[in-house]
């Protein structure tokens, strides 16, 4: 795949850009290494007064950061500026907590004797330089929350950004120049998909963490694993969104569709599979249908635009595929279920779409729907509601609609999911780890949990 801009609005190429070489790539790695011996010692207050001026700065950029985002990969306007602004939030979060979160812990003084130790404590150090693989869906907020704890933990980092959104990558990199970073704190790497399995296996780069696709989860895994590499892994999702009958069906209908079609659809915490209890599921299907059907789809710089176009045209063409897969295998179309090609609308834009009738059988049940496109299931009790939902190779997260608290604890215990959102939509904050099981990959982002992962965990023992 070429480094280049395009405009997934209407297709047009706008920049494009050459892959690092052989050379310059061992320039940033020789500088990654030797900018991590000193940044390694500076303290907490110096790294957040250097995280708070990044998030400054960024928020000084917000219209401009945004537009090129909302360019480079399709996103509404304001989701695109929304972002901006969780992005500097996270920044700031970690800014005030580090410190307290990478505390030296004391074993319990029990231990402490057990041991014949005058003393034990375990300290957090950084690690190196973490190698970071992100995807184009949310190009600046995968970025930070990986580059906002691994910077205050005192690691290095190296990005290698998705290939349709380098722009946003080089601005990452300046970004924290202009905030005053040591030169090697953050670098981009511009190159292809290719390139990657030999900047990991490279001694200099001591972690990596992936956001993306399962084949791309797997090299990186596969690799790490034969280097004796930490890695976290953020992959696919296919979240389930079950609704019972005592909860407000009305809000759990209109949160649906804004829980479906954020980011176009294109967004791994989305949920996709609607799982509905049939007492209620009537009711729910009609508003469900009718607020996907009012959606606006259009030019994602408009400020009214809910939709924009599809990130790629492959990206387009695999989402229609599973749908006339489902199509041809029996489901009912609710709404949408084509291509828009209206004149005024020359992008790679799809249709709201409510599937119903799924079965185990259509391929849009067992793979991720990456676009506008919700599946209906009619469950006849708690038991089948978590059947479905658990009927998927992935667990990422969830998010589950009832006023009973009985059933709340029953969901909490069975969904196999990362996280379990009650009368709300899934949803990131820096304060709260994130991550999935199954085929949605291992390890945490954020929190506490996130800025650990990167950390050499030591014990530190004092004889009596």
């Amino acid at each position: 795949m070429p480094i280049a801009t395009v405009n997934p609005a209407n297709g047009e190429t706008l920049k494009t850009y050459e892959a690092m070489g052989t050379e310059e790539i061992e320039r940033r790695l020789q500088l990654a290494e030797a900018t991590f011996r000193t940044y390694r010692a500076t303290s907490f207050v110096d790294r957040g007064r250097l995280l708070l001026q990044a998030a400054n700065l960024l928020e000084e950029d917000q219209q401009d950061v945004a537009r090129m985002m909302t360019t480079e990969m399709g996103k509404p306007i304001k989701q695109a500026r929304a972002e901006v602004a969780k992005c500097a939030k996270a920044m700031r979060w970690y800014a005030d907590h580090a410190e307290e979160l990478l505390a030296d812990e004391e074993p319990a003084e029990s231990d402490v004797k057990d041991s014949g130790a005058s003393r034990v404590r375990v300290r957090y150090r950084p690690l190196g330089p973490v190698l970071a693989v992100m995807p184009w869906n949310f190009p600046l907020w995968q970025v930070v929350r990986f580059a906002a704890p691994a910077l205050m933990a005192g690691n290095v980092g190296l990005l290698k950004h998705a290939s349709n959104v380098p722009q946003t990558a080089l601005y990452i990199e300046d970004l924290f120049h202009r905030a005053g970073y040591p030169e090697g704190c953050f670098q981009t790497l511009l190159i292809g998909s290719g390139q990657v399995d030999e900047v990991l296996r490279d001694e200099r780069v001591r972690a990596a963490t992936l956001t993306g696709s399962e084949p791309a989860g797997r090299a990186v895994a596969s690799t790490a694993g034969e280097m004796i590499k930490k890695t976290v892994l953020e992959l696919g999702g296919s979240d389930p969104y079950v609704v019972m009958p005592s909860a407000d069906v009305d809000r759990a209908a209109r949160i649906a569709v804004t829980a479906r079609v954020q980011n176009t659809g294109q967004s791994c915490i989305a949920a996709k599979r609607f799982i509905v209890h049939t007492d209620v599921y009537d009711a729910f299907a009609e508003r469900f249908v009718e607020g996907m059907k009012a959606l606006v789809v259009g030019d994602p710089m408009q400020e009214g635009t809910d939709v924009g176009p599809l990130s790629s045209e492959k990206g387009r063409a695999d989402l229609e595929e599973l749908v006339d897969d489902a199509r041809r295998s029996g489901a009912e179309v609710l709404c949408g279920g084509h291509q828009l090609r209206r004149p005024e609308l020359p992008g790679w834009y799809y249709a709201p779409t409510v599937l119903a009738g799924i079965t185990r059988e259509m391929r849009i049940h067992r793979e991720e729907a990456f676009g506008p496109v919700a599946t209906l299931y009619r469950a006849g009790d708690l038991d089948e509601a978590v059947l479905i939902a658990n009927d998927s190779l992935f667990g990422l997260s969830s998010n589950v609609w009832t006023r009973d608290e009985a059933e709340v604890d029953r969901f909490v215990r069975d969904l196999e999911a990362g996280s379990v959102f009650v009368n709300g939509m899934t949803a990131s904050h820096p304060a709260f780890p994130f991550g999935g099981v199954k085929r949605s990959g291992f390890g945490r982002e954020l929190s506490g949990h996130g800025i650990r992962e990167f950390c050499n965990i030591t014990t530190v023992w004092h004889g009596a």
